[in-house]
């Protein structure tokens, strides 16, 4: 006999409506980005958001499980209201209970009501008529007849309040109380992003443009979350005053090495290079593409707690030394597809991303199979050794311990340019008595470069550690 399921919790089965105040640095943006911004925000746990009255209504009983339990989604979802200037909270087994709920609370009161499906109708009845839009529309004609919660409006005939009010107040109570299904129009996230922001008068200071920024940054995260992706880059576009008699657009773009939906890393990108540029007249309205869209998740976080890094990721570090410093200032590495060993690794921007990855090099392969490899350290440019007699001599006499690996290669250079590194070697292992093993090759008779004096055979090239 199957063991007996516990009771729903309050969240089961129940719709969460939200009302609007002003978040902090909400100021420069309209009712109508506002209200988006909280849409694109609910649509990041379900993809059942409607706005309704004013407010915003989430379905959260299909999420439920995804964010942990009704409790853990509540507490997250309390935890991000300020940021988005919502001051009140309804959560109800039906979308007009649960705007209700949240009407009957104080503004600014940072409070959530909730009920059960049986207690909705005891928690509905005491509410004032202004809880529900069709029952407020009619609250100074009800308070004469002595009706002024809902309870009281339940009360009265059904057949003489349809006749006097019409049929829309008995069908928005019934749904309120559970009695009769809802029909919402749902939302759904534009496929491109590229909101703009009318600031409240011209800036001509970079430092001025933060919050409008930050305002569409968090826009943009919001989308990217609620469509499960990630952004390689931004390009942010500015309008000028047509009065000044110059150019009336300008544009900055940058990029990241890795997909990011991190507002706070784009905003750090962008106010570094914004900080350098030559403003040609004030700014009146600011707008936001994203670039590079992808799929993309970020990394789970392990279980073990010394996995879990705190601060800045590395990359994202590097972007913004990139954006202050120079793209050229800061480098990684990154590996070529050559055999010749000079050509093997080669400097890229850290903020651009790396060429993709191939497979290794052939005498890459060959150096393993003889089980030995290549040294870590390559010298910049090869040093020619002494040789005596046929010995090459390198702080005293070389015994050569394995090799050859010859290297044949570079022809396709050789044939478009003069000064082409034509590489034509044997690489050997060699131990020196003073300096260890060291890498060395023999250049093959009459095949010099101008790197490799044809005169010189014998080349140290790296050292092993």
């Amino acid at each position: 006999m199957p063991a007996p399921q516990p009771e729903a919790v309050p969240l089961a089965a129940e719709r969460l409506a939200s009302c609007a105040g002003e978040a902090p640095g909400e100021a420069e943006l309209s009712a109508e980005q506002a209200q988006r911004r909280r849409v694109w925000w609910a649509l990041r746990y379900t993809p059942r958001v409607a706005c309704v009255d004013g407010a915003v209504l989430m379905e959260l009983q299909a999420s439920l499980r995804l964010f942990g339990g009704d409790r853990a989604l509540l507490r997250r979802v309390l935890g991000e209201l300020q940021a988005l200037g919502v001051d009140r909270l309804g959560l109800a087994p039906t979308g007009r209970a649960a705007l209700a709920l949240a009407r009957s609370l104080p503004v600014g009161s940072r409070r959530a009501r909730r009920c059960r499906t049986d207690t909705l109708a005891a928690t509905l009845d005491p509410l004032p008529l202004d809880c529900l839009s069709e029952a407020g529309a009619q609250a100074a004609l009800l308070s004469r007849l002595g009706c002024r919660s809902l309870g009281q409006l339940r009360a009265l005939p059904r057949g003489g309040v349809a006749r006097r009010f019409g049929a829309s107040l008995l069908r928005a109570l019934d749904q309120a109380y559970g009695l009769q299904s809802e029909l919402f129009a749902w939302e759904s996230l534009p496929e491109q992003f590229e909101p703009s922001c009318q600031l409240p008068e011209p800036e001509a200071h970079s430092a001025a443009l933060g919050p409008p920024l930050q305002g569409l940054l968090q826009q943009l995260q919001d989308w990217l979350a609620a469509r499960q992706a990630g952004a390689t880059g931004v390009c942010l576009s500015w309008q000028h005053d047509p009065r000044r008699g110059c150019a009336p657009r300008g544009e900055l773009s940058v990029h990241s090495a890795q997909p990011s939906r991190d507002g706070a890393h784009w905003l750090r990108l962008l106010s570094e290079h914004l900080a350098r540029v030559a403003w040609e007249a004030p700014v009146q309205a600011l707008s936001l593409r994203a670039l590079g869209v992808q799929a993309w998740s970020p990394d789970t976080h392990s279980l073990l707690p010394q996995d879990q890094h705190a601060g800045e990721p590395l990359a994202q570090c590097l972007e913004r030394l990139a954006a202050r410093l120079g793209p050229q200032r800061v480098l990684q590495g990154a590996l070529q597809a050559d055999h010749r060993p000079q050509h093997r690794q080669r400097w890229w921007p850290a903020a651009t991303p790396l060429p993709a990855a191939r497979p290794p090099t052939p005498s890459a392969e060959l150096g393993q199979a003889l089980g030995w490899g290549q040294p870590a350290w390559l010298l910049p440019q090869p040093q020619a050794l002494r040789c005596v007699g046929e010995r090459p001599h390198y702080h005293g006499a070389l015994a050569l311990l394995a090799g050859p690996e010859r290297i044949e290669t570079g022809w396709w250079d050789a044939s478009a340019t003069a000064d082409a590194d034509l590489t034509l070697r044997d690489y050997f292992i060699a131990r020196s008595a003073q300096a260890g093993l060291l890498w060395v090759f023999r250049v093959r008779t009459g095949t010099g470069t101008a790197a490799e004096p044809s005169a010189a055979r014998w080349f140290l090239h790296g050292v092993f550690g």
